[in-house]
């Protein structure tokens, strides 16, 4: 969502997570052979499916790892 802050959004068929494109390029791969589906800036786990607990681990450490200097909530 532009303009806004929001990393998590519940809608009715799935959690939808914005780890930011640059995260989302970077774990391309993993979030496609987890069965969600995706686009540039966000990934969507359905609710009726196995949350890959470890993808998030991942995807959170990198983003603790990549922003460690962003001094904005967003990356420019």
């Amino acid at each position: 969502m532009i303009g806004s802050h929001k990393v998590i959004e519940l809608i009715a068929d799935d959690i939808c997570l914005s780890p930011e494109p640059v995260a989302i390029k970077y774990f391309a791969n993993e979030i496609k052979q987890s069965g969600y589906s995706s686009t540039n800036s966000l990934f969507r786990i359905p609710w009726n499916e196995q949350v890959n607990y470890e993808l998030l681990e991942k995807i959170i450490e990198f983003n603790i790892q990549d922003k460690a200097e962003c001094t904005t909530f967003w990356r420019k």
